[in-house]
């Protein structure tokens, strides 16, 4: 079976672990704060704070820039759960938003749409988590625009895209956002096993999330105790925070996994371009490229035109199935799901028709041209049969 996504582990990434174990610290040691710096030095951006998770980066991400009970948070109607959960974890209300099916990210021309008319509804959000779809960068600047003219804070989830840019910067600068979230989950760009980071180059925010992910506790080096320091042993709980370290072992796999990213992302555009020349059926409409945006390409998502019911859609799997294509679909979006319903369905025609047609194919760095050529070849006969 051919898998749609599937990590890269080579002995120099073992060494980096094995070599955490036999040292004095497996948890908070130098690794993490050196992996959070490669990580925010590669981005441009001043600070990275690393996380058990990408789940617990947008929680922490929601709860430093003041999230609470009772705010609103909106998303793209098209992701995976976290990016609402964690707004949801907070206490804040979620509603979504269409995408547009050109990039698979959020329609900005709707965004500013239902930002007038929250606005006349004296119901505006707080925040607006854009999620980076399968790599490439939402447009950016104009959702920055719009978060100035009507005050709302701005989270990219950019789970899908290290590696990727936009406007000839890395994505994770936060030129155009509060923060930036990463995933180091196995199928992305590069893992750490399990684990995410925040990055902003808002102090004040990187500070809050540091105390958050360790229960709220600051050490008896930190600058914001109050009161007396009774001696060297002396920590206080600021906040009510969490358990959401990353561990050394982790960051250590992490560090040496960077060092692949560019040969990563090099192969992964490769695919790309080659899917976009194997691909000849009027039935297969590939993703776009842009002149603005370079995607890390997560994933290769493809819209089949031909299916028009749920039915024919999972026909099409199981037959790409039976032929040895471990296909994927990112995402059922979030209005389906039992604990968000509420939203009408004909309020977003292109979350709608993505659903419907979409299909994620293989796409990781060990993909060979031969079970690429296959995963070509089984859509073509399955299509034409």
């Amino acid at each position: 079976m051919i898998q749609y996504g599937k990590h890269y582990i080579d002995q120099s990434d073992i060494d980096a672990v094995v070599d955490v174990l036999k040292n004095e610290f497996l948890t908070q040691g130098s690794q993490v704060p050196r992996f959070e710096d490669e990580i925010a030095d590669l981005c441009g951006v001043r600070h990275g704070v690393a996380l058990n998770s990408a789940t617990s980066a947008l929680h922490i991400a929601c709860l430093a820039i003041g999230i609470g009970e009772g705010d609103l948070v909106w998303t793209s109607a098209i992701t995976f759960v976290a990016s609402a959960n964690a707004a949801r974890y907070c206490g804040a209300d979620v509603e979504f938003l269409d995408i547009d099916l050109a990039s698979y990210n959020l329609d900005t021309e709707k965004l500013e749409q239902k930002l007038e008319a929250a606005k006349q509804n004296g119901r505006l959000p707080k925040a607006v988590i854009a999620v980076h779809m399968a790599g490439r960068s939402c447009n950016m600047e104009q959702i920055h625009a719009l978060s100035k003219r009507f005050g709302f804070r701005v989270i990219e989830d950019a789970s899908h895209a290290l590696g990727g840019w936009y406007k000839d910067k890395p994505v994770g600068s936060c030129a155009y956002a509060d923060a930036a979230i990463l995933s180091f989950h196995p199928v992305k760009m590069i893992t750490t096993c399990e684990g995410g980071m925040i990055l902003t180059n808002d102090d004040n925010l990187a500070e809050a999330a540091r105390q958050l992910r360790t229960h709220g506790i600051v050490q008896n080096s930190s600058e914001h105790f109050s009161g007396d320091v009774d001696g060297r042993w002396h920590y206080q709980q600021n906040d009510l925070g969490f358990n959401y370290r990353l561990s050394d072992l982790h960051a250590a796999l992490g560090r040496n996994q960077l060092e692949k990213l560019e040969q990563f992302t090099e192969r992964r555009r490769q695919i790309a371009h080659k899917y976009h020349e194997l691909f000849d059926h009027d039935d297969i409409i590939c993703p776009t490229f842009s002149d603005t945006e370079i995607s890390s390409w997560h994933l290769f998502i493809i819209r089949v035109n031909s299916v028009q019911t749920m039915a024919a859609k999972k026909a099409l799997f199981d037959k790409v199935f039976e032929q040895g294509i471990g296909v994927g679909l990112h995402y059922i979006p979030l209005y389906r799901h039992p604990f968000h319903q509420g939203p009408a369905m004909t309020d977003f025609p292109g979350a709608e028709q993505y659903y419907l047609e979409a299909v994620s194919l293989p796409i990781f760095y060990e993909l060979e041209d031969s079970q690429q050529q296959k995963v070509v070849d089984v859509f073509h006969k399955v299509l034409d049969q």
